[in-house]
């Protein structure tokens, strides 16, 4: 391939992105990133093969994401998010600090067995609902849904799926892993919270809704209970093995679904309408981008400057790396950065411990934006279908204030421990 048509591959991938986050014409992100993967096609920048590969390449995540977006619509659906908010208000005690504490506290339990997009999908439609039984300005509370999904990410492997793309399906065992992010973890969930907390201060004053009605779980509740409970374990178990985690996930959203539809002797498609698919495509044609870049040789120079970085200054090379991915994840999403920053890893094998600050900075540091990672743009759909808006600045200015404290200091911990 020429060097101009390395060049317009650059530049057609760069220009998708940009509108996948700019969202010009208020058109969804996924025809953005869909028109860019089929542009490459079509100009024969990308040949069809390639497209093919990065397809097959985006099932995993695909399986993975439309299994956890059915179960959190069955359970939306059967009212399971509306108990729940009641139960939260009660335990809030008429204090919007304690319902902020509550959903963050719930949303690092998700976000470590369940996976970051699953608190993104699963716990919001929840805390809107407390937020607007309580009485209560919601936005803080969601913020907590968002911001946690992406502190407590790398707990564990299976707390975000980009964890497995950057050890290429085999990250470290359980406490190797936990050794190596135990401390990080721990300081990146605290510190969010903290600055998150005094941020959003003044929405948090006063007082809210004491006691709201209790709501009781219907036999469509309890089954989505179930599939939730059942998802945990089947995770736990499949995460452990280092199998692929979208099959089983997939397998359970329609087997919980089509369990509450005959119970319910319902039609599939007011509940097939409430889930947005279109976050499918988006994942799919970012894979597709990545892998026209991989094959232009993008991947190969990063290898290559991160093997040579990691040679001189082994002290500097993870600060450099984890602070670097950081902010790629938020001028081009985290999940086409953490694509590229898996194949790099492959084809230059640094030091663990600049993997492990680029682990750091895929799944921290896309706190800085609305747009930085796949679970806030998920979150971002489901809010938009709450009817609640606000600006991207609104969304930056907040970031600006959580994310520095607590990347530098989940980097410090892995990098001097």
């Amino acid at each position: 391939m020429s060097d101009t048509s390395r060049i317009i591959v650059v530049a057609i991938v760069a220009l998708a992105l940009i509108c996948v986050l700019a969202r010009p014409f208020r058109l969804p992100e996924a025809v953005w990133a869909v028109a860019g993967a089929g542009l490459l096609v079509v100009t024969g920048l990308l040949p069809a093969a390639g497209a093919i590969v990065g397809l097959g390449k985006s099932l995993d995540v695909c399986l993975f994401l439309g299994g956890m977006m059915l179960l959190a619509e069955v359970a939306r659906r059967e009212g399971l998010f509306d108990a729940v908010a009641a139960l939260a208000v009660a335990h809030a005690g008429g204090s919007p600090r304690r319902l902020f504490a509550l959903v963050y506290a719930a949303g690092v339990a998700i976000t470590v067995f369940l996976s970051n997009d699953a608190t993104a999908v699963v716990l919001t439609p929840a805390v809107f609902a407390a937020a607007r039984r309580a009485k209560t300005a919601p936005l803080p509370h969601l913020f907590a849904c968002a911001f946690v999904a992406n502190a407590a990410s790398f707990v564990l492997p299976i707390s975000n799926p980009a964890n497995l793309v950057l050890y290429a399906g085999h990250p470290p065992a359980l406490g190797g892993w936990l050794t190596r992010f135990g401390l990080a973890s721990a300081l990146s969930i605290v510190a969010t919270f903290a600055a998150l907390a005094w941020a959003e201060r003044s929405d948090l004053q006063g007082g809210c809704e004491r006691a709201p009605e209790r709501i009781a779980i219907t036999r469509g509740g309890w089954a989505a209970i179930a599939g939730l409970a059942l998802a945990v374990a089947v995770l736990a178990v499949v995460s452990a093995t280092n199998r692929a985690l979208g099959l089983p996930t997939a397998i359970l959203g329609v087997v919980t679904a089509v369990v509450t539809l005959i119970a319910r002797r319902a039609s599939p498609l007011p509940l097939l309408r409430g889930v947005a698919w279109s976050i499918l495509p988006l994942v799919a044609g970012l894979f597709v981008m990545v892998e026209a870049l991989g094959r232009i040789g993008v991947v190969a120079a990063l290898a290559d400057a991160l093997r040579q970085a990691a040679a001189r200054s082994p002290g500097l090379a993870p600060w450099a790396a984890g602070g670097l991915v950081s902010i790629a994840d938020n001028l081009a999403n985290n999940l086409p950065t953490g694509l590229v920053a898996s194949d790099a890893i492959a084809q230059a094998h640094p030091p663990p411990r600049v993997v492990d600050a680029l682990l750091i900075g895929v799944d921290l540091g896309p706190n800085l934006s609305v747009t930085g990672s796949l679970a806030t743009l998920l979150w971002l759909a489901v809010i938009r279908r709450e009817g609640e808006n606000f600006t991207a600045w609104r969304f930056l200015k907040t970031g600006l204030i959580v994310t520095p404290p607590a990347l530098l200091l989940a980097l410090a911990a892995r990098i001097w421990m």
